[in-house]
């Protein structure tokens, strides 16, 4: 305010003046050590008064008068804490603490500082209290006041240590230690209780704002401990910095980021085996004053990558250019830009020396969350290991790498629930009670972020409470498939699947998206894997591709293994030769309910009743489903089939499928007769009914079919399924699957173990 010629600042300076008076009169008791203190403040504020008065008048300020009036709050609170704490000896850290000027920085001089350090702090006997403002030094020549930069206190705070030997260094600062990724992006974050000095080293390098990074020097070169405490929660045990650590079986220690990075790309062809062109790269950018935090050099020498803040951007390019203006006019190097919205990332710990499969396992975890690496690189001492990406995935960046490195207490999977009828609902439920094992278990935590119905949907990337999900979600906005769209791909999350319990077309539409943004899809909706084939095949490829799962094995037999047992069976070179299956729980119960006191119509009836058939009953009688279910196994063993190439054979009248729901409830009873005569005979010879589906020869087909007690499908109740497999080593005897194959908790337990094979 005064440089720029506005009075006002007498007005802030005057707070600033009442405040440090107010401070003393608040923990000094009055007496003559306040006097002599309030005289000593009073002074210097005077002295800081007419430097502003000068900036004021003549519109000026210079490096010189600012490192001067920066000096002042650290003089006056170290008087301030020197009369507090009894006993105190107070120095002025502006007699030893020299620097001089390199590249236009002030820069310690050490054998100068440490020499003067032994020299003014003449400590006698076993305690001693001394009270030293950090921050600010003098210039070794001059005598001007200089300042350390950003984090001077603590780095003052360690050249003193070095220079008298402690035993120990402690960083009392506003956080617990070091973490092992940013808490505010990473609640399952945790502090490292010890790092070795090249770990904290990397990690404050990359933007762990714990301990200014030139405070680790002179403590690691004297082997001296630092240990980092929290002055807000003293009772926390911190983090101890010191040269070896005990044993730690984690291959990282933690995970720091730079956002705000941008990327510099120099290349041409007439760098490749040129001798030279790093150091002028380097060599330019030092002489102005940029910071290069991260290098990525080709192999073929023709491009090199620099990483530097978006706030050095320009003036890297700008000196770039003007560096190889010549190159670049003749063609031999192509202009230099800058590549903004970035964010630079390390994972950092000394366990990744020698230990393979670190840099596999990191891009892989990246890759399954559908992060792109523009950049990276790692030193031969293998500590660290830093890559660019784009500042939009950082958060999932981080979260993925943590999770994947097992630095949480649990590993996360983020659920979108769309659809909770009885399957849905009865899958929440199901996650609700499990929850608490998991976690205490199996290390595992279902997080529901999102929930749709077929009106409303709520999403939360925190998680949403299931006690009580139904009111929440009647209060919650209007469901469209729109909105559930831009929802589950905008928020952008890790570890993400999409579960669909609907049996919407719309619905099944979204899973292309959704598997290209690298979010798994599990799904009970049969719509995707049934409908058309190319469509089919497009999705697995993409899953395949993305490194994703799309998973659907209670499409068939609810929860029972059967699409896995023939994914095993085919991806062990075995070939499915003939599927047979009663694969319809709803038929099956109603041909196992029918007898002489219980007719047709009524079995049908009850199986809606009991929840077994869709709402319109016609579907399962028309066979419909079973042609999907078989389209589905058929297409996983390795064929390609439609469900207009599934021969249907009906066992009611075409007519009975065409017209209304209300016209079809009424005329069904009319059936009932000639049923039952067809059941007397079949009970006379023995036999039962059971509706199969079958696929050999490239033949597919649904019919009602009559079975003897010589059948695997003769003894098979209520409404279990039964599937038997006829492959090239299961010939002579078929692989016989049985069991529950229909029911919405059956269903909703199929959809939780595929949910917990991705988890």
């Amino acid at each position: 305010m005064a440089v720029e010629g506005d009075a006002r600042y007498m007005q802030s300076f005057q707070e600033m003046y009442d405040r440090h008076i107010q401070m003393i009169a608040s923990v000094i008791p009055e007496g003559e050590a306040r006097n002599e203190l309030t005289t000593i403040v009073e002074s210097l504020l005077d002295e800081l008064r007419s430097i502003y008065q000068g900036v004021y008048l003549i519109r000026d300020l210079s490096s010189k008068t600012l490192a001067a009036i920066v000096s002042y709050g650290e003089r006056m609170s170290s008087h301030i804490v020197n009369t507090l704490i009894p006993d105190s000896v107070w120095y002025d850290s502006r007699e030893f603490i020299k620097t001089e000027v390199k590249s236009g920085k002030n820069v310690l001089v050490t054998d100068l500082t440490n020499k003067l350090v032994r020299q003014q702090l003449k400590i006698k006997g076993e305690e001693l209290k001394i009270v030293v403002g950090g921050f600010i030094s003098t210039d070794k020549d001059s005598g001007e006041v200089t300042n350390l930069g950003r984090g001077g206190s603590d780095y003052t705070a360690s050249i003193i240590a070095a220079a008298l030997g402690a035993d120990t260094l402690e960083i009392w600062t506003d956080v617990d230690g070091f973490m092992t990724a940013d808490p505010r992006v990473i609640h399952t974050a945790y502090t490292i209780p010890e790092l070795t000095y090249v770990e904290a080293m990397e990690l404050c390098n990359f933007g762990a704002k714990v301990v200014y990074p030139p405070t680790i020097y002179p403590a690691c070169v004297n082997n001296i401990p630092i240990l980092i405490k929290n002055t807000f929660n003293p009772e926390a045990p911190g983090t101890i910095i010191k040269d070896k650590v005990k044993d730690d079986t984690r291959s990282i220690k933690g995970i720091s980021s730079i956002s705000g990075t941008s990327l510099i790309t120099v290349s041409g062809l007439s760098m490749v085996g040129v001798i030279g062109v790093n150091r002028r790269i380097f060599s330019r950018l030092a002489e102005n004053g940029i910071s290069v935090f991260m290098v990525s050099q080709a192999s073929s020498e023709n491009s090199t990558s620099i990483g530097v803040s978006d706030e050095d951007a320009a003036e890297a390019c700008r000196v770039l250019n003007a560096e190889f203006e010549k190159e670049i006019k003749d063609g031999q190097m192509y202009e230099i830009r800058a590549e903004s919205g970035l964010a630079t990332v390390a994972i950092v710990g000394e366990n990744m020396k020698h230990t393979p499969g670190i840099a596999g396992k990191l891009f892989g975890t990246l890759g399954r969350s559908g992060i792109s690496v523009i950049a990276c690189a790692q030193g031969a001492s293998e500590t660290n290991i830093s890559f660019v990406i784009n500042a939009k995935f950082l958060r999932k960046a981080l979260n993925s790498i943590h999770d994947s490195f097992f630095l949480s207490e649990y590993q996360e999977v983020n659920l979108f629930i769309c659809g909770v009828g009885t399957v849905g609902g009865s899958l929440l439920e199901q996650i609700a009670q499990q929850q608490e094992k998991l976690m205490s278990e199996l290390r595992v935590k279902l997080n529901v972020v999102g929930i749709a119905s077929g009106h409303n949907a709520m999403f939360n990337r925190e998680g949403l409470n299931l006690s009580d999900y139904r009111e929440q979600l009647k209060q919650a906005p209007a469901s469209n498939i729109k909105r559930l769209h831009d929802e589950v791909i905008g928020m952008n999350i890790f570890n993400s699947v999409f579960v669909d319990c609907t049996a919407s077309s719309d619905v099944a539409g979204l899973y292309k998206d959704f598997l290209n943004h690298n979010i798994n899809v599990v799904a009970a909706n049969k719509i995707a894997a049934s409908s058309n084939y190319k469509a089919y095949r497009e999705l697995k490829q993409i899953a395949q591709k993305r490194g994703v799962k799309f998973l659907f094995e209670t499409n068939v037999g609810a929860g029972l293994p059967i699409i896995r047992t023939i994914n095993d069976l085919v991806n062990s070179g075995d070939k499915i030769l003939r599927i047979e299956a009663v694969l319809s729980g709803t038929l099956n119960f109603i041909f196992n309910t029918i007898s002489k006191d219980i007719p047709f119509s009524k079995t049908v009836e009850m199986a809606k009743a009991e929840g077994y058939s869709e709402p319109d009953p016609r579907i399962d009688l028309s066979g419909k489903d079973v042609i999907r279910k078989l389209v589905i196994l058929t297409r996983e063993a390795g064929y390609e089939i439609e469900q207009e190439d599934v021969e249907a054979n009906l066992f009611i009248p075409e007519s009975f499928f065409k017209g209304s729901l209300e016209d079809f409830w009424k005329n069904l009873p009319s059936l009932d007769a000639d049923f039952e005569n067809r059941r007397k005979e079949l009970e006379k010879n023995h036999r039962v009914w059971r509706f199969v589906a079958k696929f050999e020869n490239g033949h597919g087909s649904v019919s009602l079919q009559e079975f003897d007690q010589d059948h695997s499908f003769y003894v098979l109740e209520g409404s279990n399924n039964i599937i038997l497999l006829t492959t090239e080593r299961y010939k002579e005897y078929p692989m016989l699957i049985q069991g529950y194959g229909a029911g919405a908790s059956v269903t909703a337990a199929g959809v939780f173990a595929d949910i917990m094979s991705l988890a």
